[in-house]
């Protein structure tokens, strides 16, 4: 039950809520347990995004047939058999989905597909807002999941998916049901359009609230080959992670493999590991390097579309920004750089506190469309030529 189902319970009974509070000493630190080291963790909701045809579903599959025999991880480290559960709005489980387990390698008895949610003897779509709890009762009577895959992981947003709000609200009862399955959640997700060169945490597709939620961000892309320009190579790297290492990858390819008489599919071919940054691992060829002492014109975009988000509701604490900003990997010299083209008034309130907002025109732009094309945010940045008839005596410096 959610907590929002909770409070409705206690209101209908007439009791008044109570905050539960837990002294520290009363708790034993634990440390992060992890399904694959350092790349996913038990209880925990990751994002894997990249641009379309880069095989992120079938790096997904791969991942979860790894896990149903109990095989290696890319890295070596041994992985613990186990269930996996798979939520598709995307691709049929019998002639795309399976097919691709099996060239993985997977032991499909261990394989469960998420079909629908049976009410009065019919099967209807499921709907993550009203059947989370069925979900979490079919998983226990499974019992060993492991792994739940979500495809695409905006499936689990009814709402708007470009709103903060919304986003954390719909993401939430997943993030709880990987907690109380003990279960590693990866939700699969896109680019957004441009970026080039920017953080590819940062570009996933929709909310911020996407990557801020998440614990852990992989993202896939293909890149030009370092020794040979003509070819190209795949890499999975991490984007972003709060438990742990946050950078390195893996090469990848994409093979096809007839794993049953008949049934073609593709599979993910591992290879060697690579050090750096995603952002440094996944540039693409034309976009401007730190070196030239100049920012890709996509990280300042990207921060542009983080904080029209971001500053969508009004005044904002200038701490609050920068806590948002760290969650969702978009470095702060970005994040000030588009300020400064969005024209974000900055003022000092009680207590020496900051606090930024956007021009008046922007607030309303940004409250009613959640503006993430980068076209859009230029258009409208042409207009605000002098937002603030007269600028405040405290400008913070930054």
């Amino acid at each position: 039950m959610s907590g929002t189902d909770d409070l409705k319970r206690l209101q209908m009974a007439g009791l008044p809520p109570s905050v539960v509070l837990v002294n520290g000493s009363d708790l034993t630190p634990e440390p992060v347990r992890w399904l694959w080291p350092d790349w996913l963790a038990l209880g925990k909701l990751h994002i894997l995004a990249g641009a379309p045809g880069q095989g992120k579903t079938t790096i997904a599959l791969a991942i979860a047939a790894t896990i149903t025999i109990g095989g290696r991880w890319p890295c070596g480290a041994r992985c613990e058999p186990g269930n996996v559960l798979i939520w598709s709005g995307e691709d049929d489980p019998a002639d795309t989905l399976l097919p691709r387990l099996l060239a993985a390698g997977a032991d499909r008895s261990r394989c469960y597909f998420v079909q629908g949610t049976q009410v009065d003897g019919d099967v209807i779509p499921f709907d993550p807002a009203s059947h989370m709890t069925a979900l979490e009762d079919q998983a226990r009577s499974i019992g060993g999941v492991r792994l739940l895959i979500v495809d695409p992981v905006v499936s689990a947003v009814q709402g708007d998916s470009h709103k903060n709000t919304e986003v954390r609200r719909a993401l939430q009862p997943l993030v709880d049901l990987g907690s109380r399955l003990d279960a590693a959640v990866l939700g699969i997700s896109h680019f957004s359009k441009g970026g080039a060169g920017s953080d590819p945490a940062s570009r996933v597709v929709g909310s911020i609230a996407f990557t801020a939620v998440a614990r852990v961000v992989l993202v896939a892309a293909k890149v030009k080959d370092e020794d040979d320009d003509s070819q190209d190579r795949r890499i999975l790297a991490r984007g972003k992670s709060n438990i742990g290492p946050d950078d390195g990858g893996f090469e990848y390819t994409i093979e096809q493999a007839e794993p049953l008489p008949g049934i073609h599919a593709s599979y993910v071919n591992w290879g060697k590991g690579v050090a750096g940054t995603a952002r440094d691992l996944l540039r693409e060829p034309d976009a401007q390097t730190e070196e030239t002492g100049e920012q890709a014109p996509g990280a300042r975009q990207a921060a542009a579309d983080f904080l029209l988000q971001v500053l969508a509701t009004g005044v904002t604490p200038t701490k609050t920004v920068e806590a948002e900003a760290k969650a969702a990997g978009v470095k702060w010299a970005s994040v000030r750089r588009a300020a400064d083209d969005l024209k974000v008034t900055k003022r000092r309130g009680d207590g020496g506190v900051w606090y930024w907002r956007l021009p008046m025109l922007l607030t309303q732009v940004a409250q009613d469309a959640q503006l993430s094309n980068s076209e859009q945010v230029e258009q409208v940045g042409e207009q605000v030529a002098d937002p603030t008839p007269s600028q405040p005596d405290d400008i913070e410096v930054i």
